[in-house]
């Protein structure tokens, strides 16, 4: 939005959805005026998926650290670490790690750490739901995001913690994995 993009997000069901891109939901997209979508943690095997949705004119981005099967889908992009010509020397980021990473490029080098420290409360988040190592890269992540999420301007994390009881103590990878990330996954 900062960038003037019109932005719709869109969080899919994961009961009649499920995990990735299905083919109702660029049609659904498409209907409102959507031509970009770029996903997050999801999509690295979406091949039909995005061939449909290139049909109605939507360009896709995939950003997702799974595993990569043999076909990639033929999106606009695809980013994960995983690819087998991705020269990217951590492999182990999470789907939220691989989206900052994104927005952080698209930012430019000028603006690389400044858009790190803005987002790391929520890939720090994230990364820890995901419940990945915290090794490397994502150490540094949420070493840096809790940091920053004990005193957070985002209303929705804010009022999360407080509904978790988390303000008054320390914010520790525990607390996120034991206290917000349940309630985040219990949304759905």
């Amino acid at each position: 939005r900062r960038r003037g993009g019109l932005v719709t997000p869109y969080v899919p069901d994961r009961i009649r959805e499920g995990y990735s891109l299905n083919c109702g939901t660029p049609s659904a997209l498409a209907e409102q005026g959507v031509t970009l979508v770029i996903t997050v943690d999801c999509g690295i095997t979406a091949v039909e998926e995005v061939a449909y949705a290139s049909g109605l004119g939507i360009d896709v981005i995939i950003t997702d650290h799974h595993e990569c099967k043999e076909e990639i889908p033929a999106a606009v992009a695809v980013v994960d670490p995983h690819r087998k010509d991705c020269p990217y020397p951590f492999k182990d980021l999470a789907g939220v790690g691989v989206a900052l990473k994104l927005v952080m490029a698209l930012g430019g080098e000028k603006r690389y750490r400044a858009l790190f420290q803005e987002y790391a409360d929520l890939a720090a988040v994230g990364t820890v739901a995901d419940v990945m190592k915290l090794l490397g890269e994502n150490r540094t992540i949420v070493r840096v995001g809790l940091n920053h999420l004990k005193k957070t301007r985002r209303r929705g994390l804010y009022a999360l913690m407080v509904e978790a009881g988390t303000l008054n103590r320390a914010i520790t990878s525990t607390t996120v994995g034991y206290c917000l990330s349940p309630r985040i996954n219990a949304a759905d």
